[in-house]
């Protein structure tokens, strides 16, 4: 018991002389240090680093102590369009309050206005990034959170733009209610696994709200994306859930609410598709539930390829597309059970709440549009509306599988 207590005084005792030893330095035109690299050069862990309003063009600024770095009254860090503004490289550091603009360019480098490497525990929060060509970027370190910041640029083409916030090879991340626009792709993830993605808004980008690849394991809740490009991509991954996002009005002839490609046993579930060109495209993707979610006034509300497999639609809510659903095959090997459909022309005798006949959401004009999109200047003629019914009565050429076998005559409350 005596070693014990030891033990016990001995871990306060460090505790109140690190308390002790931790100290603030300040930065200012009226203070000792001028700089804010001069103040993180003579600071020490556990310090905390407090800047003045004002203007500071010091180029690069590095940071590979474990150190608080605060604005007052948002500073101004200028990287006069051709550094990086600041490079952080260290454990348990954060970096909070500042207005970062103006940040430089590279042909061989992905230049940040935050770039975190190499880094554990690392914060970004409350920043204002403004005109720089990645807002933040983090490589190769785990357990680090950017937090609601502000992030803007002005980006033309694909070419010439980076991304909002990117991250590379990562893991156990927090990205949490920052705004985004403006970028390449507003949120762009390559290798990074365990990690939640809640609440940012990502809108206006060049190509993508939102992009990821070979990132297993995410989670993505309460996000919106709207007006990008191309919508959302979400490629050669596994194991996501995302849950209650809201993808609105991505039109264009190639921008989808979400394009998932070769995904694998993940749920969709909650989220809400609102006026896109395709609500959600699906390629190569097997063992993924999607359910309770709403896809209203969208164009196509699902286009699925044959490439699909084992994929089950429950209880979602159709309601106002162009076209439900639509694919390129016969052969449909994915579940449609008890979801809502507006156009649904069934009746339901015993009151169960269901139809009591199939509803087959892929229409005849829509599979002609697929493989042959000129015919879509005939859309709202007699010919089609003609086609289509006589399809429902005879089916001849829209996959027999492809069918609801219990759609609701009500729309799921979400």
């Amino acid at each position: 018991m005596s070693n014990h207590y030891a033990f016990v005084t001995f871990l306060l005792l460090f505790l109140c002389f690190s308390a002790v030893q931790a100290k603030t330095i300040q930065v200012g035109k009226s203070r000792t240090y001028k700089t804010i690299q001069s103040a993180i050069n003579a600071a020490k862990a556990g310090d905390t680093v407090l800047v003045d309003p004002g203007i500071y063009k010091e180029g690069n600024i590095k940071m590979h102590k474990s150190i608080v770095l605060k604005g007052i009254g948002y500073p101004v860090m200028d990287g006069q369009n051709k550094y990086e503004i600041i490079t952080i490289s260290a454990q348990n550091a954060s970096i909070e309050g500042f207005r970062l603009q103006h940040g430089g360019r590279s042909d061989l480098r992905d230049l940040a206005a935050i770039s975190i490497v190499n880094s554990y525990k690392v914060t970004a929060i409350n920043n204002v990034i403004d005109d720089s060509n990645f807002g933040v970027y983090v490589q190769n370190s785990k357990s680090c959170t950017v937090k609601d910041n502000k992030i803007t640029a002005y980006g033309k083409n694909e070419v010439q733009s980076g991304n909002g916030i990117s991250c590379w090879k990562s893991d156990s991340l927090l990205v949490i209610g920052n705004k985004i626009k403006g970028h390449r792709d507003g949120i762009y993830f390559e290798f990074v696994t365990n990690s939640l993605v809640w609440r940012n808004i990502s809108s206006k980008n060049v190509r993508y709200g939102i992009h990821f690849m070979f990132s297993h394991n995410d989670t993505y809740i309460g996000n919106i994306f709207e007006e990008n490009e191309s919508g959302v991509a979400v490629m050669y991954t596994k194991h996501i859930r995302m849950f209650n996002n809201v993808f609105i009005n991505n039109w264009g002839a190639a921008a989808y609410g979400i394009l998932l490609k070769d995904i694998t046993d993940s749920e969709i579930s909650g989220n809400h598709f609102i006026k896109n060109t395709v609500a959600l495209h699906m390629e190569g993707c097997s063992r993924i539930n999607l359910l309770n979610n709403s896809f209203s006034n969208n164009g196509w509300g699902v286009k699925i390829q044959a490439s699909c497999d084992d994929n089950a639609f429950y209880r979602n809510n159709f309601i106002g597309n162009t076209f439900d659903v639509g694919t390129n095959g016969s052969l449909v090997l994915n579940t449609f059970d008890e979801n809502y459909w507006d156009k649904y022309e069934g009746y339901d005798i015993n009151r169960d709440r269901t139809g009591d006949i199939p509803y087959r959401p892929v229409s005849l004009y829509s599979m002609i549009i697929d493989s042959n999109p000129a015919a879509l200047m005939l859309f709202r003629s007699l010919i089609v509306t003609l086609l289509d019914k006589s399809e429902k009565v005879l089916p001849g050429i829209t996959p027999e599988s492809l069918k609801d076998n219990k759609p609701l005559m009500r729309a799921i409350e979400l």
